[in-house]
């Protein structure tokens, strides 16, 4: 029971965050290991809670209309096929070589957007069908490679890629990543429940708090668009640069 008070109220803000830009795994993983739950069992639980509160967001997002269906199909193909190379990459690297692009990056990126306030406002003009579904397939696989490789902030990339490369708004970028973060999550869920790494105990409660927490973000992502988007965005960024600290020190 002591675990779930733990676990639960930060599973909830993690779908939340995660529904509306991403990057809720950064909230929720660090929840289970700090509620005493091994490293394994805590990404597999993990990945449970987190797939089935996606396909919630993922759906209200589709009835929506927020979303370009072509374009997010073929990033998560991409996403697919990216992160098994991400995994294999594992074996290869040290991921400390990641983090110290991503000390870089991160205020680089935030500086673009601080100084872009009309970004993902509004839909740009429409680029070419192939060359909209090649780049949706290219963001999938990069950033697929990065999930199975390091993760963190991976649905946050998504959404800035989908508005910076492809010109969709915030909105349907954010219902975009939803279909690649299902995709990446539900591919990596049956690798975990094959090898036993899911406390249902645990996954199941933390699961609710999950669609509860993804419900609501996406709810007020779609009724509030850029206005709750791109601050929950830094706010993701700001974390995410807080944790490769931490992890570096």
């Amino acid at each position: 029971m002591g675990m779930l008070l733990i676990i639960c109220p930060l599973v909830f803000l993690a779908g939340f965050v995660d529904a509306v830009a991403g990057g809720g795994g950064i909230i929720s993983l660090p929840a289970y290991i700090f509620a005493g739950i091994p490293i394994h069992i805590a990404y597999g639980t993990n990945k449970f809670a987190n797939c089935i509160g996606t396909s919630i967001s993922s759906m209200k997002f589709f009835k929506s209309g927020n979303m370009q269906i072509k374009s997010a199909v073929l990033s998560a193909g991409g996403a697919l096929i990216g992160s098994w190379f991400g995994a294999q990459m594992v074996l290869l690297l040290n991921e400390k070589y990641l983090n110290y692009c991503l000390i870089i990056i991160l205020p680089i990126v935030s500086l673009f957007l601080l100084l872009n306030r009309n970004f993902g406002v509004k839909t740009k003009k429409q680029i070419l069908d192939w060359k909209l579904y090649f780049l949706s397939f290219i963001i999938g696989l990069l950033l697929g490679a990065y999930d199975g490789f390091f993760g963190p902030g991976t649905g946050t990339f998504l959404v800035i890629c989908f508005t910076g490369i492809l010109g969709f708004n915030l909105i349907t970028a954010s219902g975009n990543a939803k279909i690649v973060n299902l995709a990446s999550n539900f591919s990596a869920l049956v690798a975990y429940i094959i090898g036993g790494k899911v406390m249902f105990s645990i996954g199941i409660p933390a699961a609710v708090c999950a669609i509860a927490g993804n419900y609501l973000g996406a709810h007020l992502a779609i009724k509030s668009g850029d206005k709750i988007i791109r601050p929950i965005i830094f706010i993701t960024i700001a974390l995410l640069f807080i944790k490769i600290i931490f992890d570096l020190i």
